[in-house]
Parts: structure tokens; C-alpha cells; sequence
């Protein structure tokens, strides 16, 4: 089946199905799904160590990165909401070569651009590749473990964390290279082009929801997003603690690398970089610890919030030691908590809407990467940065706080009812 047959959502003859393509193993449908997702994301988040740079070169102040930053965040939510379950009915194949193929022309115009408008119109793009392979990826991720639908969720996890995390680390390397602001996008697009190879050769598993008598254009329309009953509470908690997790990790993406500097004294991208990523490689790193317990979720939330007011004391305090720590506190607790309520809510949907319901959970959570960003911005133009800062680490920690009590009380009367 050619990904040209999957994008008109019509099928070749079954004989010749059968005769054309790689026949990967599940192991290589794994690993490939999880690096597209992975490299698009460490493509999306190239741009934080190097901010910097571009606010001498296009004249950007605090507000204009996070505008900037804001327009990816919000390209990917109105992309989950348009298109999160096309990956049902074309296939997650021809979804994630798509998502590829925009990926490559917005790293491209964001690392070309010569103003805001062109930054934000790159970043866009980045954004609704995101949008289409973050359902494909995790529902391909499930469909290829069908009995293991736990560690569907932490391979997810796992790749959209560690790509979010990696994307500043190899940003801020690949700027020690000539043309600093130009070169870390024509490496990652050079990647992302080398990733088609493998798409296209693969040989597709037909798509689950073939189009329907109404037509390929009517299967595809925007859906309205719609839980049932059994799991609409763990949606909702997924969809908090999603949205609060990106508030931090938007926040470690956008405004943290001034923040951090201006604490450790230094200006090195290199270190800006990883300090900008421990939150996130803490997240992601999390993933692989095969920690159990009843209350995992509140202890996740605590530290989370725990993390975040240390951050600010830590640049209150002019205290470099302090800032590692807590930086990755806060990512091990988000990632804890995060994947217990991921995976909840992963479990109990149906396999044919999970796309669908999955990218609806990442609609409030990427939201979370967007509003208290851009009104951080807002507040470092009036009350200069570490005000501001403060002022959101406290917020944080309130609402992990309020999330953790609520999510205790769930637990206890879940085991009551046993």
C-alpha cells in the first residue's frame, strides 16, 4: 500500500498489498514510531538555548519569545482538535510521513526567518506536525502492544518527553557550529528527511476506520471530543495534570535559559541548553523506573510543586546547586504522576478511539504550554523576569498542591470501594 493509496484512503488490492513493502517486525514499528515522535519533538524545542540570539538579531523582547513560543502550542492544539483522528482513517503511516513532511518546511522557515511573523509562522508548522504524529504515534505505539497497554503508555511517554527534553541539549551543541541560528534546523530537517527512508518502505497495516459511504472528506472533519462515562473522571486528571506539567516544561522551554543564566553567571548555550532540559530529562527518565504505589500521583504532584518554588528560591538565593536539584525534582515527580494518570486514562478508552481521545487529553495539556507562558511574558515586561517568575512558582505550587489532595481523595475512595 503506497503512502499516495493511504492519504486517498483507498486501499490496493489485497495480492498486491501483500508484495509491496517492508514487512518490519514489531520491535522496528515500535522503535520507528517512537523516533518520529522523538526527533519532531527535539526538532520543536531546538530553538530554546538559542532564543538568545535571535532577540539581538530580529530585535525580540521576553513578550516576543513567548509569542513565538505560543504559536507552536497553539498550531498543535487547533491541529489536535482538526485532525487528531486522521490517523484512524488514513493510517498511522501515511499520518506520520505527512507530519514529517511539514516538519521539515517549518524548521526550515523558523531557521530562515527575518522577523516575528515568520518565526511564528515556522513554529506553527512545527506545531501541526506535532499535532499529527503525537495521536498517530501513541496510537500505533498501542496497536502494536494490544495485551500491554501499560507500556504502550511509557514508550509514549518516553519519546515525546525525552524528544522534548534532548531538543535544547542538541540545540545548544549545534550552535557551537557556524551560523548558529541557520545550521541546528538544516541538521534537523537533513534527519527528518533520512526518517522518510524507513516510512515509506515500511509496509502499512490498513488503516482501523476505513471511510465511510459519506466520503474520505467526511471521515476526516473535526470531531467533537466525547468521553464515556467510565472514563471521564481519569480524563479530566490526566488532562490537569497534563495542562500543569507544561506550564512548567513551557516555561523551561521559552523564559528558563535567561532565568538560569542570569543564576549561574555564565552565557554558554552548551549548559543554558541542559540546564533548560533536566526537568524534562528528569520527566523522561521516570519512565523507565518501574516505581508501584497507591499514592503515587499526589507524591508526583507534591514534588512537582515542591520543585517549582525551589527553582525560584534557588535564583532568590543565587544558588546554582539548588536550581539542579530542584529542576530535577520537578521533572521526576511530573513525569511520576503524569504517567500514572496517562495510562489510567489510556487503559480505559476504547481501541478505536484512542487516537481521538489520547490528542484531546494533549489539547488541554499542550494549553498549558500556552496561556501561563504567554501571561509569564506578559508579567516579565512589567515586573521584570525574577518577580515574575516567582509570582508563577507559586501559582504552581498551588495548583500541584489542590491537584495532589484531589487525586489522595480519589485514591482513598477507589480502595474503599474494594
Amino acid at each position: 500500500m503506497t503512502v499516495l493509496s493511504e492519504l486517498r484512503m483507498r486501499p490496493l488490492h489485497p495480492e498486491a498489498v501483500q508484495d509491496r513493502g517492508w514487512d518490519a517486525s514489531v520491535t522496528a514499528r515500535l522503535v520507528l514510531a517512537g523516533v518520529v515522535i522523538f526527533t519532531l519533538l527535539s526538532g520543536a524545542n531546538l530553538a530554546t538555548p538559542i532564543y538568545s540570539l535571535l532577540q539581538v538579531r530580529l530585535g525580540l523582547n521576553a513578550f516576543g519569545v513567548t509569542i513565538a513560543f505560543a504559536s507552536y502550542v497553539l498550531a498543535l492544539v487547533a491541529g489536535l482538535i482538526l485532525a487528531g483522528h486522521w490517523s484512524d482513517h488514513i493510517g498511522r503511516r501515511a499520518a506520520l510521513v505527512l507530519a514529517v513532511l511539514i516538519g521539515v518546511v517549518g524548521g526550515l522557515v523558523f531557521g530562515t526567518a527575518g522577523n516575528l511573523a515568520t518565526l511564528a509562522a515556522g513554529r506553527a508548522l512545527q506545531g501541526i506536525a506535532v499535532a499529527l504524529a503525537t495521536g498517530a504515534s501513541a496510537a500505533a505505539l498501542r496497536d502494536l502492544l494490544p495485551s500491554r497497554p501499560e507500556w504502550a503508555s511509557r514508550f509514549t511517554l518516553l519519546s515525546s518527553a525525552g524528544g522534548v527534553a534532548a531538543g535544547p541539549v542538541i540545540g545548544g551543541l549545534l550552535t557551537l557550529l557556524p551560523n548558529p541560528t541557520q545550521t541546528p534546523f538544516l541538521v534537523h530537517a537533513a534527519a527528518l528527511l533520512l526518517l522518510l527512508i524507513p516510512l515509506f518502505v515500511l509496509r502499512a497495516r490498513p488503516a482501523i476506520k476505513p471511510a465511510g459511504p459519506d466520503g474520505p472528506l467526511a471521515a476526516l472533519r473535526p470531531r467533537r471530543p466525547s468521553v464515556s462515562h467510565r472514563a471521564r473522571a481519569a480524563f479530566w486528571m490526566a488532562s490537569l495534570v497534563g495542562f500543569l506539567s507544561f506550564a512548567v516544561f513551557g516555561f523551561c522551554l521559552s523564559l528558563a535559559p535567561g532565568y538560569f543564566a542570569q543564576i549561574m553567571h555564565a552565557d554558554a548555550r552548551p549548559l543554558i541548553g541542559v540546564l533548560a532540559a533536566l526537568t524534562l530529562g528528569a520527566s523522561a527518565f521516570s519512565q523507565l523506573l518501574a516505581v508501584r504505589g497507591r499514592f503515587l500521583v499526589p507524591i508526583g504532584l507534591g514534588m512537582l510543586g515542591v520543585g517549582v518554588l525551589m527553582i525560584a528560591l534557588a535564583g532568590a538565593a543565587g544558588l546554582p546547586w539548588l536550581l539542579v536539584l530542584a529542576s530535577i525534582a520537578a521533572g521526576a515527580g511530573q513525569g511520576v504522576a503524569f504517567r500514572v494518570v496517562f495510562n489510567e486514562v489510556a487503559g480505559q478508552v476504547e481501541p478505536s478511539r484512542h487516537a481521538q481521545i489520547i490528542s484531546a487529553v494533549y489539547v488541554i495539556t499542550y494549553l498549558g504550554s500556552a496561556i501561563p507562558v504567554v501571561g509569564l511574558g506578559a508579567a516579565a515586561g512589567v515586573w521584570g523576569l525574577p518577580a515574575a517568575v516567582s509570582g508563577f512558582a507559586v501559582l504552581v505550587f498551588l495548583a500541584s498542591m489542590a491537584l495532589a489532595i484531589t487525586a489522595g481523595r480519589r485514591t482513598t475512595a477507589s480502595s474503599s470501594a474494594m
